[in-house]
């Protein structure tokens, strides 16, 4: 066993990045359902920096549980340290990758240790590295519950109706708004996959990107509207979200969908009159998932895109890239 103590990330206050301190914590020992994770690498995703700004909920929930100092992140790959007793299906030495804890602000991912459920864990493909590992779990189980399969049966802090992707394959055409981040580069990936026609939306620096994944049509949002451009959609993924969402209703066919994934601005008799559906859901760890997933990246069907990686003491500069947008990809932390 390693020493008591790592080096983490934690928060001792709110704020910009500037807040997030690199220094010793004490290794967690892994209770029931636990296995210890020797982290190679940490995904960075937005509820780190929401978390590390000042918010403490969870949509949906009632009260913080959050005490700081805090350890943040969700997204890990690593290697199996230690495993508690209960645990089956995982042994010391295994690598594994995971969505730890989500949706809670308990992940604690930014840290040379982790103890993480290992329901929430799968085998990291051995055909990728840790890094791009680590750029996997919580986009990609996003767009495959909102694409592929919800895979639970918790209700949205969202919505009241249950989110239910619809069918893709041949003969369906998918809008990916936001299509070169996190999300939406799964998204486009994941709906190729199925069969379907994409059109990627997204900033003109991203074309060729998105076009090596598989894009069938793409649209730059700076240059053009896409909803002048496109029409008798059956799907929209906006991964962008927030008040300008409701555009995108248009390019959808009667009967068609709207999956945002920040929660957008709709007005119901809007959707209503254009015989359209809006619907969200909030990902949720799920290791079953996470491996179906794996599947795919060991076969290289889809690939996770790296925009930059960061040592884990430069956590910091990792937040500050964020902050700049324009993402391509996954921004990743490695840890030695």
């Amino acid at each position: 066993m390693p020493t008591h103590t790592m080096r983490a990330i934690r928060l001792h206050e709110h704020g910009g990045p500037g807040v997030l301190r690199y220094g010793e914590a004490p290794i967690p020992d892994p209770g029931p359902g636990e296995v210890l994770v020797r982290v190679h690498a940490v995904g960075v995703n937005p509820p780190d920096w929401y978390l590390r700004g000042g918010l403490t909920k969870m949509p949906g929930e009632t009260e913080s549980r959050v005490s700081l100092p805090v350890i943040p992140g969700t997204d890990v790959s690593g290697v199996v340290e230690a495993v508690a007793a209960d645990v089956e299906g995982f042994s010391v030495g295994d690598e594994v990758f995971g969505l730890l804890r989500f949706p809670s602000f308990d992940g604690r991912a930014y840290a040379e240790y982790v103890a993480a459920p290992a329901s929430d864990l799968a085998r990291k493909p051995a055909g990728i590295d840790h890094v791009h590992a680590a750029g996997a779990p919580m986009s990609g189980l996003t767009a495959w519950q909102f694409l592929i399969e919800v895979g639970h049966d918790h209700p949205s802090p969202f919505q009241e109706a249950r989110h239910h992707p619809t069918a893709l394959g041949a003969g369906t055409t998918v809008l990916v708004n936001g299509a070169a981040g996190g999300v939406g580069h799964f998204a486009v990936q994941l709906a190729k996959w199925r069969g379907a026609r994409v059109i990627a939306v997204a900033s003109g620096a991203h074309e060729s990107f998105l076009n090596e994944l598989g894009a069938d049509q793409f649209i730059d949002y700076t240059r053009s509207r896409p909803e002048e451009l496109v029409h008798d959609v059956d799907l929209v993924l906006d991964t962008v979200g927030g008040p300008d969402s409701k555009r995108f209703l248009r390019t959808l066919r009667r009967g068609g969908h709207q999956f945002p994934v920040l929660p957008g601005d709709f007005d119901e008799e809007e959707t209503a009159k254009l015989g359209v559906t809006v619907s969200s859901a909030q990902v949720r760890s799920n290791g079953a998932q996470l491996a179906e997933l794996g599947r795919l990246l060991d076969a290289g069907t889809v690939r996770v895109a790296i925009d930059s990686t960061f040592a884990l003491a430069d956590a910091r500069a990792a937040h500050e890239r964020a902050a700049r947008g324009h993402i391509q990809g996954k921004i990743v932390l490695t840890v030695a």
